[in-house]
């Protein structure tokens, strides 16, 4: 008995779906790894010396650029933002407040509860800092165009994305987006872990809950 169904013709199949050339992805990799490191030895550690009087970690000014930019916390919601124990936590807000940069203070809503907010000398430096990184930046942007650099992010999300996508299990892992919140982040598509949008939740709820699960799509 002779089929319907008829094998479609070659010239009729799609294009088999190839892999990168291994020269391209190795290309990829390897800028990866140079704007990771730009972007921390130049615009981050750099820029640190020069505006701190007294010498930060990264995880320092990372903890009190949180507190200055987005208000109060507590130590626990900034150790989740940075993906560290709270004992590490800790000891860095010990130095920050120990520098006149932030101040400890009961919650009034739970005597039990002290929330970290920066003091005017850490908003300066915080401000100073953001100054200077703008400064440093503006002649690099000049040579893009706003079309260049939208389409550089968004290809770098997307290629972020596809590869959190097909992780078995992205729980855990820290994305490490130092609280630069979007609220259209493509990262809320996933089924990954977000203690900023967990505290934002809450906050918006009028409550104090463990960080949530963000649920998306997928």
């Amino acid at each position: 008995m002779v089929s319907d169904e008829t094998e479609p013709r070659s010239e009729d199949r799609p294009p088999p779906v190839r892999p990168p050339a291994e020269r391209e992805l190795a290309d990829l990799i390897h800028y990866s790894h140079i704007f990771s490191s730009v972007v921390r030895e130049l615009l981050e550690i750099k820029l640190l010396r020069r505006v701190s009087p007294a010498p930060l970690t990264l995880s320092q000014f990372h903890i009190l650029k949180l507190v200055s930019v987005n208000g109060h916390h507590q130590v626990g919601e900034v150790a989740g933002f940075l993906g560290v124990s709270s004992a590490a936590a800790t000891k860095n807000v010990d130095k920050l407040e120990r520098l006149g940069l932030l101040n400890r203070t009961p919650s009034q809503e739970d005597r039990r509860a002290i929330l970290l907010t920066s003091s005017p000398a850490g908003r300066r430096l915080v401000r100073r800092y953001e100054a200077l990184k703008e400064e440093r930046v503006a002649p690099v942007l000049a040579a893009f165009t706003a079309k260049e650099l939208s389409q550089l992010s968004r290809l770098v999300e997307r290629f972020s994305v596809s590869l959190l996508e097909t992780d078995e299990d992205v729980d855990g892992v820290c994305l490490r987006c130092s609280a630069y919140y979007d609220d259209h982040c493509a990262i809320r598509s996933l089924d990954v872990r977000c203690p900023y949008v967990g505290v934002r939740s809450d906050r918006a709820a009028g409550s104090r809950r463990t960080p949530a699960r963000v649920r998306g799509g997928r």
